[in-house]
């Protein structure tokens, strides 16, 4: 007969104050650009992301003022997504990991 020894095993537990970086969401900025109007700008965003004519135009304002604006957060894949939409009409975006 055989016999069994049983080994302790060591399990760690994560510690919920740990970032994990699945969990932090993924911003789309707009940056500016010397080609696009202004006009343009707030209609894309109003197409795009379904802003109100105020909201858009705050976002857009916030691209020509400071250089760049976050008009969507979200998922990576969705993030990707949204860049993508806003290079298909010529507007300049990036995503980064909030």
């Amino acid at each position: 007969m055989s016999q069994t020894i049983e080994t302790p095993i060591e399990v760690r537990h994560p510690d919920a104050s740990e970032d994990f970086d699945h969990d932090r969401p993924w911003v789309v900025l707009v940056w500016n650009d010397p080609i696009n109007l202004m006009s343009y700008v707030t209609l894309v965003l109003r197409k795009l992301f379904g802003y109100s004519e105020a909201e858009a135009t705050r976002m857009m304002l916030q691209v020509h003022n400071d250089g760049k604006a976050a008009v969507s957060s979200s998922t990576k894949e969705t993030a990707e997504f949204d860049v993508a939409r806003l290079h298909a009409h010529g507007l300049w975006a990036t995503l980064r990991q909030d």
